[in-house]
């Protein structure tokens, strides 16, 4: 059959029948459909059958799959141009891929640069050596910096608790410099720029504290999706694993990472089985992992959650002991109201 015989079609994303379709498609080339995905494009033949398709998630591109009998066809290169096209139309330039490392050969024929990869699951951007030239800048102002001990600390601060605080003063403590990367992924209650702003503020006071947001390559939707899926565990170990190592491989070697501070994960399966698999791959790339116990106020753990729920509640007295002056303020400011307003309009969980 010709390359004129096939047809595109896209979904934004699919429903119903076509989802199904898509689906058991997937399924049949060992691929899982992600509930994230806003956008999906087919390649069907004359009698409507899936031979190909793939998907975006917003500059993520994803669940890529081509009928293993027409492999070779020319057939990868329509989907990704009409994902890549996709993108672009909004406002998309800087994508990344998920694929098997076995495809790293066609994809980098296509303008994709690899970032890290496990035994199934590679990364790869469409910027030549872009996360080192991203952190190429970060580090810029630490380079003439002494530092012997220099810790980091991984949080979505959401908001930034007494909890946080304690965790970024012990560790600093214990450092010379101290490197904080909020997530930037704006996937929680409280915006990117809002949880970024209050970590900043809530350490100001402590000299050696740096705060930097994530950008895509750090617990992102593109390094580690299962994140910001609420009690997903099962299944993420390769997620977690390709996470950790982007952070061993570049943000280490960038900074000169000797330790990353955790705090203990009672509540959260996924951030659970993350530091599990923190203390097994870092220490490989010479980073000492130090996980300490959450901070409490009388009997009770202090935690983002509990902070959210009082604040969607309206508990403002009961907040002011679990959080920082500087997040207390803004919960009770215009901008904290209007959030509050639009969160319980969205139906956040109390």
């Amino acid at each position: 059959m010709s390359l004129q015989s096939y047809y595109l079609e896209e979904g934004f994303p699919f429903h119903n029948r076509k989802l199904e379709n898509l689906k058991k498609f997937l399924s049949e080339n060992a691929l899982t459909y992600d509930q994230q995905i806003q956008y999906s494009v087919l390649l069907c033949n004359d009698e409507g059958a899936i031979v190909g398709c793939g998907s975006r998630h917003e500059n993520i591109l994803k669940c890529i799959a081509i009928d293993k009998n027409l492999q070779g066809e020319g057939l990868l290169q329509r989907i990704m141009t009409q994902l890549i096209t996709n993108a672009f139309h909004q406002g998309i330039t800087h994508l990344f891929l998920f694929t098997k490392p076995e495809y790293k050969g066609i994809f980098s024929d296509m303008g994709f640069y690899p970032i890290a990869q496990t035994d199934d699951m590679l990364l790869m951007e469409n910027r030549r050596n872009g996360i080192k030239q991203y952190l190429k800048k970060e580090a810029e102002p630490f380079e003439n910096i002494p530092a012997t001990v220099v810790g980091s600390i991984v949080m979505n601060a959401n908001p930034f608790t007494n909890g946080h605080r304690y965790l970024v003063e012990t560790a600093s403590r214990q450092c010379d410099q101290l490197h904080v990367f909020v997530l930037s992924a704006d996937a929680s209650e409280f915006p990117a720029d809002v949880r970024l702003d209050l970590v900043t503020k809530g350490c100001e006071d402590l000299y050696n504290v740096y705060v930097h947001g994530s950008s895509d390559y750090l617990i992102s939707h593109a390094t580690f999706p299962d994140y910001f899926l609420k009690d997903k565990a099962s299944g993420s170990e390769k997620a977690v694993e390709l996470d950790l190592k982007i952070f061993g491989k570049y943000y280490q070697r960038t900074f000169g990472i000797t330790h990353r501070f955790v705090g203990e994960e009672p509540f959260s399966k996924i951030t659970a089985l993350y530091n599990q698999e923190m203390k097994k791959i870092l220490p490989d790339y010479g980073i000492q992992v130090i996980e300490l116990p959450r901070y409490r106020l009388d009997d009770t753990i202090i935690s983002a959650t509990l902070v959210r729920k009082k604040f969607l509640e309206g508990d403002f007295e009961g907040i002011k002991n679990f959080v920082p002056y500087t997040t207390y303020e803004y919960l009770l400011s215009q901008k904290g109201q209007a959030l509050r307003k639009k969160l319980l309009e969205k139906g956040a969980a109390l």
